[in-house]
């Protein structure tokens, strides 16, 4: 099992939870980012630097994750593509994405999408908020106790 961090948007208290949880527990981490950024110093954690362009860290993330795996995106097709390989996906703001959520999530997602396109201002994501911290550690914490062999 590893860890595959959509990194560009990830929050840094995300990242910073995600890397005590790799210390802890003994998972990998790869970060895909389309920059270098600093990472933990850690050999469970490594960072893929990808070109600059639309999908292209998602595309890298899909083809070199695995069922079982967990990936961490607020990205909704990212999120549709890699639950269809029977990995794991959890939002930054703590929100489990499954089979049986993520096409009302992508409907969602592609109805605001063509109301921007259409003009309509729908505002931005909210901010990353401290109950937000709480339930993506919450939500972290059931998923590795369940996804971690005993």
């Amino acid at each position: 099992m590893k860890i595959w961090i959509d990194a560009d948007a990830c929050p840094g208290p995300v990242k910073d939870m995600l890397y005590r949880a790799s210390d802890k527990r003994g998972v990998a981490i790869t970060l895909v980012a389309n920059m270098f950024m600093r990472i933990h110093r850690s050999p469970l954690v490594d960072l893929i630097v990808v070109d600059a362009g639309p999908d292209i860290a998602d595309d890298r993330i899909v083809e070199l994750c695995e069922e079982g795996d967990l990936v961490i995106t607020e990205d909704i097709p990212l999120a549709a593509r890699v639950v269809e390989k029977k990995a794991f996906c959890i939002t930054p703001h703590g929100q489990e994405l499954t089979s049986n959520n993520i096409g009302e999530r992508l409907s969602t997602r592609n109805f605001m999408q063509d109301l921007r396109g259409a003009g309509v201002e729908t505002g931005g994501p909210a901010q990353f908020s401290q109950k937000d911290r709480q339930q993506f550690a919450n939500q972290l914490d059931r998923l590795l106790t369940r996804m971690m062999p005993r």
